[in-house]
């Protein structure tokens, strides 16, 4: 039987562990699944020559009847399966809601007729959600992982490894991070986040959610900005319709109108018109949508939202690049310098350093080998295999030995040393070259023969001059320090010895000139 362990500082919402199907909840499956077969007859009708462009609801129908049975077969026989974490309340939850849409669908078939076009259909959302959460029929629920670290963090600790959760219980946790009024604009987050229209919202739809309005820290001021307010939004528009919607638009180059992507959840998908007038939609890649149509904007390509002459100002949603920091540890030093290698380095060009984290698997590559990765069709990480969702700028802090550490604490004071003893030296050779030019004032009024003697029987040797030996090396922080400049301590050492000796050397000369003159007078 499968348990689940909670930590003590779980939250009560997920420590429940959730009721298995009962024989009700199989009846409502059985259900369902008659509704669906209906609704499969229905959308094929020739008569009714639906146009197949995704979201195609004949496919989506097929395709949650075949999930759907899978997800349910293990509660179906005579020896029932324990569901894992929530998955039974996910299960009743969905089955409810299903039902309902199908019903709905059913009902627009024999009534509605063109009204079961309306950009509302929540069909595609929800087979997404089954297929996410229930990979190969079996549930990850509890194991699913958000995209972005921080609204990970914010769920694990709000809801614990519940998969699912009502409304309400999710408004009031999000409120204590992100502030939003009561009332409409309670309303008009509902129903953004709630793609499946349920009253609840999963771990899939809030990690949808939080990719799209991204980054974390702005979550609902981006939201605000870019899907209340901006009238380029179009939520549930499909492929065909952003068409037809511009079509209007033809005539104006730079019209432009921007929607959630049904074939890749979690993305953005614009459509524009060109300055040929054809129509060009784009789904922008690994950057937040405000950064798309700010610099689309500036490229001419956004300027008219939804045809519109107003074109929202978004540059207040910019801010300074947040870079993750990624910290080496001793064992990841210690295991790729046994491979004379850097934990810094890139694996695949080897050349650069890592600077991108693929979200959500965590692997870490240099964004040029990513941006060369995904022109080649790449869509999943190409270490793992894992699906990309979003990537994250870092910087890496590489490790730094404790010994390193305490020798490049020791230079650092020797180099405050060496500085002061700078000045000092400095100071002395000014003195020095202060008296120098005084004396040469006092030879100039002496005859040059009086020097000659002098100047023979004080020479002084060339041995004398040369510099001293160079001091013994210090450890430096890294193993191929960058070359310094020489010190300073060295030529001003030598000037200051060469000095000493001139000094000694004119001292003894002028004291010779002024015996000399003595005994001139003295005669």
């Amino acid at each position: 039987m499968a348990t689940a362990r909670r930590s003590s500082q779980t939250p009560d919402t997920s420590q429940s562990m959730s009721q298995p199907p009962t024989s009700a909840d199989r009846k409502l499956f059985d259900k369902v699944l008659r509704r669906l077969n209906k609704l499969h007859k229905l959308s094929t009708d020739p008569r009714l020559g639906l146009k197949n462009s995704p979201p195609y609801l004949p496919e989506l129908v097929s395709e949650t009847t075949i999930h759907l049975t899978e997800v349910w077969a293990p509660y179906r026989g005579s020896m029932m399966a324990v569901p894992r974490g929530d998955e039974g309340d996910y299960l009743r939850i969905h089955i409810q809601h299903l039902l309902d849409k199908a019903d709905r669908a059913v009902l627009l078939f024999k009534d509605g007729k063109e009204k079961m076009f309306e950009e509302t259909s929540s069909y595609s959302h929800m087979l997404n959600e089954l297929q996410t959460l229930f990979p190969g029929g079996r549930f990850q629920g509890d194991t699913y992982r958000i995209t972005k670290t921080e609204a990970k963090d914010f769920w694990r600790k709000a809801f614990g490894h519940k998969c699912i959760v009502q409304w309400n219980i999710f408004k009031q946790q999000l409120r204590r991070v992100h502030y939003f009024e009561e009332g409409m604009e309670a309303m008009a987050l509902k129903s953004t986040v709630d793609l499946t229209c349920n009253d609840h919202i999963s771990i899939f739809e809030f990690d949808i959610f939080t990719r799209l309005f991204q980054p974390w820290s702005t979550l609902l001021r981006n939201w605000n900005h870019l899907a209340v307010t901006h009238p380029g939004y179009m939520a549930f528009l499909t492929y065909d319709q952003v068409r037809v919607r511009l079509e209007h638009y033809r005539h104006r180059p730079g019209s432009y109108i921007f929607r959630l992507s049904c074939t890749k959840m979690g993305q953005w998908a614009i459509g524009h018109v060109t300055s040929d007038g054809t129509i060009v939609q784009t789904i922008p890649q690994n950057t937040p949508l405000f950064q798309a149509l700010i610099q689309g904007f500036r490229e001419g390509c956004y300027l008219y939202p939804d045809g519109r002459d107003v074109n929202p100002d978004l540059t207040s949603l910019c801010s300074p690049t947040h870079k993750g920091r990624v910290k080496v540890t001793e064992e990841q030093y210690e295991l790729y310098c046994e491979i004379g290698s850097t934990f810094q380095l890139c694996k695949i060009c080897t050349e650069r350093d890592k600077d991108t984290r693929i979200q959500p698997c965590g692997h870490l590559l240099c964004q040029p080998c990513l941006t060369g990765w995904q022109k080649s069709d790449g869509h999943t990480c190409p270490y793992c295999r894992c699906d990309i969702r979003g990537t994250e700028s870092i910087l890496i802090e590489p490790y730094l030995p404790t010994r390193d550490r305490r020798a490049g604490g020791k230079e650092e004071e020797e180099e405050d040393e060496d500085e002061e003893e700078d000045h000092e030296d400095v100071e002395l050779v000014m003195k020095k070259m202060a008296c120098m030019k005084k004396v040469r004032v006092l030879f100039n009024l002496i005859p040059l023969s009086l020097f000659q003697i002098s100047q023979e029987e004080y020479q002084v040797p060339r041995s004398s001059l040369s510099p001293p030996p160079l001091p013994p090396k210090r450890h430096s922080l890294s193993p191929c320090p960058s070359p310094k400049p020489p010190s300073r301590s060295l030529s001003i050492g030598t000037q200051v010895s060469q000095s000493n000796l001139v000094g000694c050397s004119v001292c003894l000369s002028i004291g010779f000139v002024f015996r000399s003159l003595g005994n001139q007078i003295m005669k």
